[in-house]
């Protein structure tokens, strides 16, 4: 059973990693246009939210 249970959580994590490195390139979009636009708001959002998808990222590929 805990067999299964990891297979189906590795198929899962496979799906996952294509969308979050989406997400990635989306949050270091956003960060660039902050940053030239020196909106100090958005740019702690999208260092947050990439700190987040960081964490998610390697948890995902262990």
């Amino acid at each position: 059973m805990n067999q299964i249970n990891q297979t189906l959580s590795r198929r899962d994590a496979e799906k996952r990693i294509p969308v979050v490195r989406v997400e990635i390139d989306a949050q270091l979009a956003s960060l660039h246009e902050a940053l030239l636009k020196k909106d100090m708001k958005t740019i702690e959002l999208c260092k947050e939210r990439l700190e987040e998808l960081r964490r998610e990222m390697i948890l995902l590929e262990i």
